[in-house]
């Protein structure tokens, strides 16, 4: 079964990215596909945290087992099957920085394709060591940064 998953930067409209990722995948060969698809360092601690529909952290997956189970032995399939109604891949501990999963749906595996896989993208990947997500390329259009002028070209009065 594949599992289709939204991620998302709570407060941010900007950030978004959806995942299609196998159940049977444990949570460290997902932390292994985000860390490598955001450009995250690979010396860093990180967590997932399921979370209750209420958003009240239910359990917590680390490298390390925290009680709840360590994230080579837990799969997707079974975070989620223990009443997770999201999860949170924390990607920086410190600063109590991640990024929220949410399961959209789940849908056959077609043979032909390769899992885990990156099915839509918006906004800049976040900095994994900054306290704010910023994107300032979303703010403005491209084509408005130069307003159709060329290089060498001044606007009018301004020769």
């Amino acid at each position: 079964m594949i599992y289709r998953l939204k991620a998302t930067i709570d407060g941010n409209k900007i950030f978004m990215r959806e995942y299609e990722v196998k159940g049977s995948s444990s949570l460290y060969s997902l932390h292994l596909f985000l860390q490598g698809d955001l450009g995250f360092a690979p010396d860093q601690m990180v967590i997932f945290r399921g979370l209750s529909k209420s958003d009240k952290v239910m359990s917590e997956y680390g490298l390390f087992d925290m009680g709840d189970g360590t994230m080579d032995r837990v799969s997707l399939e079974s975070a989620f099957k223990s009443g997770a109604h999201a999860l949170v891949y924390v990607y920086n501990t410190f600063k109590d920085r991640g990024i929220r999963l949410e399961l959209l749906g789940t849908e056959d595996a077609l043979s032909r394709r390769s899992y885990p896989r990156l099915v839509a993208e918006k906004g800049r990947n976040p900095d994994q060591f900054s306290d704010e997500y910023d994107d300032f390329e979303s703010i403005l259009p491209h084509h408005e940064i130069n307003e159709g002028y060329e290089e060498d070209e001044l606007p009018e009065g301004q020769e």
